[in-house]
């Protein structure tokens, strides 16, 4: 029998042995065994080494709130470091080890840092390393030096650089009711909901379905609670519309009720079978979402609170009722309510010697007094424990006379010989994922806590999740959620009868017992109650600013444990209640989440892949694909044996010549509507857009605050009030969020919607001299001859039954057109131009192509808008209007942004007959050995099919003055030099009479 295992009881399968290692140490113990358990059991009281201080840690509790005991996993050469010992199930094989210590746990020379007092305290590193001013290490210097050493003192466990082997995937739901937690409130609400049909998926992040009921020892219908719990799960589990999600965590809550859950499908298993992730993300959209997410127990900040021994009751109590584990032989409570009476009963059947509740109220009730004599414990009424004793264990602890009124220790200090000392400080509602919902969490004076907020998505509470803590409280509220969920009618079939101990729920107003010696408030980070009102002291009284500077609630904790306590010791600093303080809002993910489940089926991809409609198209007729930004669009359609610049010079001089065709699905395209649009986009864009009229379109630059260009692209205006903006391919996010931001931020008044609809529209650019023959013999509904589609002119018609919408415009220089259509029917509608186009001479082109021609009409993209260019740099102050105020008409004229040696935009032409290079630079004298003077640099170059020349673009100081002067190229990368002519950026064409027809 291992030392703390009882001879009896729990739910642990006692006849199969299960063997792993610890620190390369062997242990064996049981299935349903966690790691925590099985140590706890083989008597193990050390688990891990605080962050800060290296002081010895064990157990605070036995949930996925524990901060202490933080384990790496390993398998094989993969390392998977902070994991929560109580959230690992052992299985054989398993390979733990513990963290932050060197050499060993038992041995730790970081604990030398102990002797460091106050030191150490909360934003001791700003304060110790931004010095000497005086010396060699003045100044930042000094920090520089330091920060080598503390970045590898920073971090609990250590990452591993192995590659992950493992397989992951990723899941979509759609539910009805998702319910979140399946303790007693969870089974109810899913039972209810399912048995009025609705579509149930229930999720539960630990391994076995019931919450509280497999630990409380309280009866439900004259049975167990567990058997209770086990008889409502095997009913859940033979309803067709409920999806049972065990070991899945639901850590983020998202608008549109869409919530994302990690699902750990083998991390519990020895070899995974095949076929099997390791592990599986979840995103679950959701009619309703029932938060059935229980509680967490508070620690009691005192000196010593953290010495391994000293736990969380009711964490206790589950060790001692789930897996038949004793904390220790001789058992002490600590405690501001009546919950911890229950545990105290609870470890006495158990076989636990328990010798003492103290309990900071003077005044406890009849009914708690008879609890305490039940379990044979001294009641030590309006004390408090003052102090911890041993070492890397509890050997005792010392208690003194306490008022819970004025907080005065008075009276002779009393020593009492135990090896674990339990706590109680009162419960906090898990309200993390409502918090993430949206609004602000609401104090209850009467529980000490923070209670959910008002809903403002489709959630609804139950059970201790709202404050009610009785499991008879939980089974009522989660059948009621379960039945508003589900759209059910209220039910008055009686309810399941609940035999429990009696208890307030209540507890003393009492989060801190000032004594000497440290007090910890976030054990996870070593955040004592003095490092919190330091912070007071220095001026960080906001709850956010509380939580940056000392750490408090940060990390895997997310303020699990140390939030409400550490709130309480601002709000005695400051004089104000609680509430006044306020909290910190919670925000995802609730637990960590591995980067291998949430890039699942993507793993190994730097980043996303989007392809446009045509894609596959694209590679069943021989395009060579690469990476623009986040999409794969084709680079050159090569015939057998080109080169990349044959093969673009080629398709170009075609489209020159006759008629070309490219994919522009990934333009940006931005839906903007409403009463104030044109108001909008005049605000927005620097030329004006109110005068435009229905039926054509409008290229627009946009400019940042500052004055410096930001987008270019064109506008429709498709109606009235509805317009649709496309933008470059690669700034659609960041235009998009700069619109939103100006909406909601800085003119609310304004009624406009935004929305992208780029993957909304499939579009098509066929450009040429055949371009309008081509649409006229495919195109039905609409001509497309000059009268009825001039230049900036919007149609709609048809192309093989598809509805088009049509504007001409050109990009290439060429009479163009872009044609848009549903992204479902892309394809028909391109493979439909190109067999319209096979009469005409039509060809396909890629993005080398596209460039080369932009580059030969003097377009700007990306590389010339660059975030350091304006409009007048790029020759684009013609559409500045004069005529009303913009974004960034303000800042546009400053001094340095109209300096007559800013970089502008030219032409550049290699004389040598030999490529250039983007990045090139180009100076007035060559010097080859010392390269020097840069006038500016290369942003685009290609050959040019139409000059016949290796042409580029370029940013060259005073620019336009040097049109036709001579200069050089100094590339001393490449070792590319050479002569080149300036020139104006328009090669090709500059009048547009190609483009204009």
């Amino acid at each position: 029998m291992s030392p703390r295992r009882t001879e009896t009881g729990g739910r642990i399968d006692r006849l199969r042995t299960i063997r792993f290692t610890f620190d390369g140490a062997p242990y064996t113990g049981h299935a349903g065994d966690t790691l925590a358990s099985a140590l706890l059991a083989n008597g193990v009281t050390l688990f891990g080494r605080s962050f800060k201080y290296h002081r010895p840690r064990g157990l605070l509790a036995a949930g996925v709130e524990e901060p202490n005991a933080l384990v790496t996993v390993l398998r094989g050469d993969v390392r998977e470091p902070n994991i929560a010992a109580t959230m690992v199930e052992i299985y054989d094989g398993l390979v733990a080890v513990s963290q932050n210590r060197t050499p060993s746990l038992a041995w730790d020379i970081g604990a030398v840092n102990q002797l460091g007092g106050k030191i150490l305290s909360a934003g001791f590193y700003y304060k110790t390393f931004m010095g000497p001013v005086i010396g060699p290490l003045k100044g930042t210097r000094f920090w520089m030096f330091c920060e080598h050493f503390i970045r590898r003192a920073a971090g609990l466990g250590k990452a591993g650089t192995a590659p992950d082997p493992a397989r992951y995937e990723r899941m979509n739901a759609f539910c009805d009711v998702l319910v979140v937690g399946s303790g007693p409130a969870g089974l109810m609400a899913a039972k209810a909901a399912a048995d009025q049909g609705a579509r149930v998926i229930l999720a539960d992040l630990e391994a076995n379905f019931g919450g509280s009921a497999n630990w409380s020892g309280e009866t439900i219908d004259g049975m167990p609670a567990a058997d209770w719990a086990q008889r409502m799960v095997g009913q859940l589990e033979g309803n067709d519309n409920v999806r049972l999600l065990p070991r899945t965590t639901v850590w983020g809550y998202y608008d549109g009720n869409t919530l994302a859950a990690l699902e750990r499908v083998t991390d519990h298993k020895e070899v995974a079978a095949t076929g099997e992730p390791r592990q599986r993300y979840w995103a679950i959209r959701a009619g309703t979402v029932v938060l059935a997410t229980g509680s967490f127990e508070r620690p009691l900040v005192f000196p010593g609170n953290d010495r391994p021994g000293v736990m969380l009751a009711h964490a206790a109590e589950r060790y001692a009722n789930e897996y038949g584990v004793l904390p220790g032989q001789r058992i002490a409570l600590f405690t501001n309510n009546d919950s911890a009476y229950r545990s105290a009963v609870a470890l006495k059947k158990a076989g636990a010697a328990v010798v003492a509740i103290i309990d900071v109220r003077g005044d406890v009730s009849n009914e708690m007094r008879r609890l305490a004599s039940d379990a044979e414990a001294e009641l030590l009424a309006g004390h408090a424990v003052i102090a911890t004793e041993g070492g890397k264990a509890l050997s005792g602890l010392k208690v003194q006379r306490f008022d819970a009124m004025s907080g005065a220790l008075t009276g002779d200090e009393r020593s009492i010989h135990a090896d674990s000392l339990l706590m109680s400080g009162g419960w906090s509602p898990t309200i993390h994922l409502a918090s993430q919902a949206g609004a602000k969490a609401e104090w209850d004076p009467a529980r000490q806590a923070f209670l959910p907020p008002k809903p403002t998505q489709r959630w609804i509470g139950a059970g201790a999740f709202t404050g009610s803590f009785s499991t008879a409280e939980a089974i009522a509220e989660g059948r009621a959620a379960g039945l508003q969920a589900a759209g059910g009618a209220v039910s008055s079939a009686p309810l399941p009868v609940v035999e429990a101990a009696p208890g307030d729920p209540n507890p003393a107003p009492v989060f801190e017992i000032k004594a000497k010696g440290k007090s910890f408030v976030d054990f996870q980070h070593d955040v004592t109650a003095e490092d919190v009102r330091l912070a007071h002291r220095e001026g960080f009284v906001s709850v956010e600013h509380l939580k940056r500077y000392t750490t408090l609630g940060m990390a895997t904790d997310q303020g699990k444990n140390s939030n409400v306590p550490g709130l309480a010791i601002m709000a005695e600093a400051l004089g104000k209640p609680i509430p006044e303080v306020g909290t910190t809002r919670f925000r995802p993910p609730y637990t960590a989440v591995s980067i291998g489940s949430l890039a699942a089926e993507r793993f190994g991809d730097l980043k996303p892949e989007r392809l446009t409609p045509m894609h596959d198209w694209h590679i069943a007729n021989g395009a060579r694909m690469y990476s623009a930004g986040l999409w794969y669009r084709p680079m050159i359609y090569g015939l057998p044996g080109e080169t990349v610049e044959q093969a673009y010079v080629r398709e170009a001089r075609a489209t020159r010549e006759r008629a070309g065709i490219v994919d522009v699905s990934t333009l940006g395209k931005i839906a903007v509507q409403g009463p104030d649009a044109t108001e909008f986009l005049d605000r927005v864009y620097t030329n004006m857009f109110s005068t435009l009229a229905v039926g054509k379109a409008r290229y627009g630059l946009m400019l940042r605050e500052d004055g410096l260009a930001f987008d270019d692209g064109t506008t429709w205006r498709l109606g009235e009030q509805e317009f649709l903006m496309t933008t470059t391919t690669a700034n659609a996010g960041k235009v998009m969020q700069h619109l939103e931001y100006f909406l909601d931020v800085i003119w609310p008044e304004l009624k406009v919607t935004v929305t992208s609809v780029t993957d909304e529209w499939a579009g098509a650019a066929i450009g040429g001299p055949n371009a309008r023959a081509i649409l006229a013999a495919c195109v039905t509904g609409t001509a497309v001859d000059n009268a009825t589609l001039p230049f900036m002119g919007i149609v709609h018609g048809r192309i093989a039954g598809v509805p088009v919408m049509i504007c001409r415009l050109s990009f290439s220089g060429e009479m163009a057109f872009e044609v848009y259509s549903g992204a479902g029917y892309g394809t028909r509608v391109w493979e439909a131009l190109i067999e319209a186009g096979k009469a005409f001479g039509l060809v396909t082109y890629g993005l080398e192509a596209l460039g080369t021609m932009r580059i030969e009409k003097g377009h700007v993209t990306g590389a010339e808008i660059d975030g350091r260019t304006t409009a007048r740099d790029l020759h684009l102050d013609w559409m500045l209007s004069k005529k009303k105020p913009f974004i960034g008409s303000a800042m546009m004229d400053r001094e340095g942004l109209i300096a007559s040696d800013r970089l502008q935009l030219v032409g550049v032409v290699a004389l040598d007959n030999r490529p250039l290079n983007g990045g090139g630079h180009i100076v007035e004298e060559l010097d080859e050995a010392n390269p020097h003077d840069s006038l500016g640099h290369i942003t685009a170059c290609c050959y040019s099919p139409a000059l016949g020349k290796y042409i580029a673009l370029a940013l060259l100081k005073g620019g336009k003055a040097r049109h036709g002067t001579r200069a050089f190229v100094s590339d001393p990368l490449r070792n590319r030099f050479g002569p080149v002519e300036i020139v104006s950026n328009h090669f090709y064409d500059p009048d547009g009479s190609r483009m204009h027809g």
